[in-house]
């Protein structure tokens, strides 16, 4: 089957972006950048100045909370199954964000924001 991918336009951090995804996948990209761009407003509010920090911290936020719901006893093995392929879908759809992420934040240029670090 032939996955054919579309680009769409988002917002994160007050900065529009360009991601390439499936049809399929992109109710998912959206609702995950909606997400992922509160968390990151909420560690600038909360005094982050740079938008990598910010960043860094919302990771880490949304990380817990994805180790916090795998840790989670769940009341049937049958919906226990159900989660933990709602887990792995959800862990490879954060590594494919955080790879763009990690692109975009290479890319980024801010005025006054540190070079982005490069491994």
């Amino acid at each position: 089957m032939i996955v054919s991918q579309q680009r769409i336009e988002v917002t994160l951090a007050g900065q529009k972006i360009t991601l390439s995804t499936s049809t399929e996948h992109e109710p998912l990209l959206r609702a995950a950048c909606v997400l992922v761009d509160e968390q990151i407003k909420l560690a600038i509010n909360g005094g982050n100045r740079s938008i990598e920090r910010a960043s860094m911290m919302a990771a880490l936020k949304i990380a817990g909370d994805l180790i916090k719901l795998q840790s989670t006893p769940s009341p049937s093995s049958a919906s226990s199954n159900a989660n933990s392929n709602e887990v792995a879908r959800l862990q490879a759809e954060i590594h494919a964000l955080e790879d763009q992420v990690d692109g975009l934040m290479q890319s980024l240029s801010l005025p006054g924001s540190p070079r982005p670090i490069v491994p």
